[in-house]
């Protein structure tokens, strides 16, 4: 009898434990929420915006009205006149953002309604209203030296990995900007003996521009699934601007192979995979279908989505940048599926597992796409990446992790070494630990490479561009910023104090980093609320001019010398 009353309460605690894991699984819109929109949005009704606003209590409340986020005018105006998001609202919206509230900077779309039912049925399981803190906008912006109002063309920077605050030494803001109109007749501030000019407009907002062999100049646009192709007579405006290819996932990086006057290829990094067009100097449009050459890139896309690609100097291998899916990996364990020094080897020194899977890492290909291998991991999101020329280095900027506060902890710019560990999740800047993983891998410390050039947190660095003037460059720049790097700032959301948006030069030293930075092209914030453009990416026209994709104002900046 005892036995068998044993055997019933087994089954029952059994059921018990069975019916609680059904309940504990995530649903199939959780899941999707959390792979593709948890980068930018939160769902802890605890917790204000980030850089997109909290998600919390979304259907039954009007568009535009989250405590603590900068809202574009056009949501806001929907907001105003009385939109509210219901299930119908939502669905047209996630089919295509643009198109249901013109003028708005939302990037992502759903259009495959086996995915956007269940986000919407996940979103609307989370009632109530988000009750986190405002944006601390504005606080002390009179003493904090990196803020957006400290910024002016010329101003230099240093930050050294020994001045490092304490992890949580400041409030996690949810400082989102707010994209406004480009006042009358304002330009970017750009230094003494430069020009600043619109080489053309971008409705589509286009990211990461490369400059072909013939001086074309290629722009990718994610969120429309696209390539570009500017073409200029004078070198000052784009006469022409038509579509390359279309029909792409979310593509960002571009390179052309092989290297030099005559490339036989486009290559294309997509979200999760990388594909190549044949390409012939001079042409318009893609002459058929993409080839597919790495299928997929990881197990996971949500998250960071940019992929960079680029190729090695003798053109044997090609490197694809992979940005993490989360901020911190706070939910992969504390082991990976196999043993740690059998994953290590295929993964990398540091490479962590789960959702992150080769992510925060650059990963190495054959330019055929074979012969895999992870080259550098702990990398968050190395969205600018870059061969420098003669030394043949592989560079990164790097957008850090959030949520540690202010000025915690530096975004950078480095060389990547070869097998390097960077230290995302588990170390930052070298040695420190990260405080919400603390001891989970002790092993690590004293193996993560201290990064080149540190920049202030949260500023958001993406593309970057080695200014080296082109063979006969009418507008070239002077012999001093030749070999150093220009790098765009995309600008803060998880800072108090709105910092970046603008455009800086990373100087180096025979091709190396000297740690120094400084401001080259500003201007674009008007308030601790409000900007008017954000520099996404940058690259040398065959002119010498630098041109610069500012993916908020959706204009695409020529900087030149004053002749």
């Amino acid at each position: 009898m005892r036995r068998k009353i044993l055997t019933v309460h087994a089954v029952l605690l059994a059921a018990l434990a069975a019916a609680n894991a059904v309940h504990a699984a995530p649903s199939v819109g959780q899941t999707f929420f959390e792979s593709n929109c948890a980068e930018c949005h939160t769902v802890d009704p605890k917790m204000g915006s980030r850089s997109g606003p909290s998600l919390y209590g979304l259907l039954g409340r009007k568009l535009g009205s989250a405590p603590g986020y900068n809202y574009t005018e056009a949501l806001a105006k929907a907001g105003a006149s009385g939109r509210t998001w219901t299930r119908a609202e939502l669905d047209v919206f996630l089919v295509d953002p643009e198109q249901s509230v013109p003028g708005t900077t939302m990037p992502v779309m759903v259009p495959d309604k086996a995915d956007r039912e269940p986000l919407i049925d996940y979103l609307a399981s989370l009632s109530g209203l988000a009750q986190g803190p405002a944006a601390a906008a504005g606080a002390a912006a009179h003493a904090d030296a990196a803020a957006w109002g400290e910024n002016k063309p010329g101003k230099r920077h240093r930050i050294t990995a020994a001045e490092l605050v304490a992890p949580f030494a400041s409030s996690s803001a949810g400082n989102g900007s707010k994209l406004a109109p480009r006042p009358d007749g304002a330009l970017p501030a750009v230094p003494p003996g430069f020009k600043v000019g619109i080489f053309a407009t971008d409705p589509e907002k286009g990211r990461l521009p490369v400059r072909a062999p013939n001086g074309d100049i290629f722009l990718a646009e994610p969120a429309k699934g696209q390539i570009k192709l500017l073409r200029s007579s004078n070198g000052e405006t784009a006469e022409t601007a038509s579509v390359f290819a279309s029909g792409l996932t979310r593509p960002y990086g571009m390179a052309f192979y092989p290297s030099g006057a005559h490339p036989k290829y486009l290559y294309v990094a997509n979200v999760n995979s990388v594909v190549r067009f044949p390409y012939s100097n001079g042409d318009l449009a893609a002459r058929g279908e993409p080839e597919v050459v790495v299928a997929q890139l990881a197990g996971t896309s949500g998250g960071h989505v940019t992929r960079t690609l680029a190729f090695s100097e003798d053109g044997k291998t090609m490197f694809v940048s992979v940005g993490s899916a989360t901020n911190y990996a706070a939910d992969i364990g504390a082991q990976p599926p196999e043993p740690l020094a059998q994953w290590e080897a295929r993964h990398g020194l540091g490479g962590a597992w789960g959702v992150e899977t080769d992510r925060a890492a650059v990963l190495a290909f054959d330019p055929d796409g074979g012969n895999r291998r992870t080259y550098a991991t702990g990398l968050r999101n190395c969205v600018g990446m870059l061969v420098y020329p003669g030394t043949g280095e592989l560079m990164c900027s790097v957008n850090e992790r959030d949520e540690l506060g202010d000025n915690l902890p530096p975004d950078y710019v480095t060389r990547v070494k070869k097998g390097g560990f960077y230290g995302w999740p588990w170390y930052y800047i070298g040695d420190h630990e990260e405080p919400r993983l603390k001891g989970v891998r002790p092993d690590l410390k004293g193996k993560a490479i201290v990064p080149d050039t540190l920049l202030q947190a949260h500023s958001a660095p993406l593309g970057m561009v080695v200014y080296h003037a082109p063979a006969g460059a009418k507008h070239a720049f002077a012999k001093e910023y030749e070999g150093d790097i220009f790098l765009a700032l995309h600008g803060s959301w998880n800072r108090g104090t709105r910092t970046g948006y603008k455009l800086v030069r990373v100087f180096m030293k025979k091709g190396v980093p000297t740690g120094e930075y400084e401001d080259f092209m500003t201007g674009m914030v008007l308030s601790d609320r409000d900007v008017w453009g954000r520099p996404a990416a940058v690259t040398v026209a065959a002119d010498g001019a630098l041109l610069v994709a500012d993916d908020g104002g959706g204009v695409i900046w020529r900087i030149a010398p004053v002749r």
